[in-house]
């Protein structure tokens, strides 16, 4: 469905790179830095002055009224805590479904904190101003003085200095007092795993509440303690995740979890305590008329290709320049890695490791017609996730007609489907896994055409926006009416 894209007037934030990210669910955030380098104090009071200089040219756009509800129409309060559309999964899907829900008749309006979204025509919109302290290009900077506005600013600020992560219960607290002076306009609300202490007290006020939870934080937590290497790492990371305690204590008492797989549903119930009955399953989707095979694309024979948000192990980078490091010996291919490795971080240092620089292509800041057009340019696409809670780029690339390889890690093989029917699936973390499968299309381009044209049938079928907008409409209509929650939409 053709639409205008409405992108409030303000100047661009992205999420800082400076460190390495951390994805959580569809959340890219930073991790604090590896080893702090002491500074004089000449540096500090220099860098803190630019950064109060920079916070005087930020500006908060103006708000966006939403279009009306159609008769019978839900009036929904969206909320995202971190609204990039760049980076991670979290403005994509505020983006889409809430384009999607005001097609369907319902009134929509976003409530983001920065970096801001992009939203759709018809869409409202409201900017929740925070400090965005790991904002680009300073990253866990000192605020001025004039920026502290409330004790929300100061517990955020205070927890960032003891090395947590405080912007899910900053918001939470801000947008609860926001919307309480706005009952009257809305008949629900949707949060998009903020999962703050603030969430939970409108929930007690009497709010009716879903809750978006793409995928318990845990998993994350767990793989990046794995990958630390030495206790002050593990020590960073630990104090880093503390903010999943407060998130675990949320979920486990709001009465309407909507997650996005039947993978993560069993997970949010087995890691975060959360009772299977609560929790409905509507898959995210994607847009076949952008996401499709274009018949000026060109394939690049070796091609092979890679959509990753973050630098983190649990992306599965690595494993998968090792296969890539395999099959260089073989025979001519290139790899092309849509995303933005950081500086000297663990992508960067194995690429210099396997001497893989002049094979490898970094592509970031892409549209989704430019991303679809690199993706029918590919031989193969690979999904190497050491776990995923879904997966957009598995479903970007099979919309596109291009054959998946993927790991078994986490929903993929629900996403993906029968391996050797709709794509290839090998165990994560497996070099030579990868390597074989990845050889088996290249050598046998039938198969390839083969995963391809079936690969985009289901997603068609199952995983499409509109799906998920219905799917999540019909979680509304229940909480709203009192009814079960539906068990699942969109999966076999």
């Amino acid at each position: 469905m053709a639409s205008s894209v409405v992108t409030p007037t303000f100047p661009r934030i992205f999420v800082p790179r400076l460190h390495e990210p951390l994805f959580l669910g569809t959340i890219e955030t930073p991790r604090p830095p590896r080893s702090p380098v002491p500074k004089t104090p000449l540096q500090l009071i220099r860098e803190t002055r630019t950064s109060w200089d920079r916070s005087r040219s930020i500006t908060t756009p103006e708000r966006i009224a939403p279009r009306p509800p159609a008769p019978g129409g839900v009036r929904v309060a969206f909320l995202i805590y971190r609204g990039n559309p760049r980076c991670g999964g979290q403005g994509v899907y505020t983006r889409h479904l809430t384009r999607e829900l005001v097609a369907l008749g319902h009134s929509v309006e976003v409530f983001a904190g920065p970096p801001w979204p992009e939203i759709d025509e018809g869409v409202g919109f409201t900017p929740v101003p925070g400090l965005d302290l790991y904002r680009d290009p300073d990253p866990f900077r000192i605020p001025h003085p004039r920026e502290f506005t409330s004790l929300e600013d100061l517990e955020e600020f205070g927890i960032m200095m003891t090395a947590g992560f405080g912007e899910p219960k900053a918001y939470s607290k801000r947008i609860h007092s926001i919307l309480n002076k706005r009952r009257s306009e809305f008949d629900i609300i949707h949060d998009n795993q903020c999962l703050g202490t603030g969430i939970l007290e409108l929930a007690n006020e009497g709010w009716p509440i879903l809750e978006t939870l793409h995928h318990p934080i845990t998993v994350d937590r767990e793989i990046a303690l794995d990958h630390d290497t030495n206790i002050f790492r593990r020590f960073n990371t630990k104090r880093w995740f503390g903010f999943l305690r407060m998130q675990v204590r949320v979920a486990q008492q709001l009465p309407a979890i909507l997650t996005v797989s039947q993978n993560s549903a069993k997970d949010i119930h087995s890691q975060m305590g959360v009772p299977s009955e609560r929790m409905t399953v509507v898959p995210v989707g994607v847009d076949p008329e952008v996401f499709k095979p274009y018949k000026d694309a060109k394939v690049v024979k070796g091609r092979i290709m890679v959509t990753s948000s973050s630098d983190v192990p649990m992306k599965g980078l690595v494993p998968l320049l090792e296969a890539v490091a395999k099959l260089r010996t073989e025979r001519d291919i290139e790899l092309v890695v849509i995303g933005n490795p950081k500086p000297n971080g663990r992508v960067a240092k194995a690429l210099d490791r396997l001497n893989l620089s002049d094979i490898v292509t970094t592509v970031s800041g892409v549209s989704d017609e430019e991303l679809a057009r690199l993706y029918g340019e590919a031989e193969v696409a690979v999904v190497p996730s050491l776990y995923e809670g879904f997966s957009l780029p598995a479903i970007e690339a099979m919309s596109c007609g291009v054959p998946v390889v993927a790991t078994t890690g986490g929903a993929l093989p629900e996403v993906v489907g029968k391996d050797g029917e709709t794509g290839l699936l090998v165990t994560p973390d497996d070099p030579e896994a990868l390597a074989a499968a990845i050889r088996r299309v290249l050598d046998d381009p039938e198969l390839g055409r083969r995963l391809g044209d079936a690969g985009r049938e289901r997603v068609i079928r199952r995983f499409t926006w509109q799906v998920t907008a219905k799917g999540t409409a019909a979680c509304y209509h229940s909480i709203l009416s009192g009814d079960p929650m539906p068990l699942s939409v969109g999966f076999d």
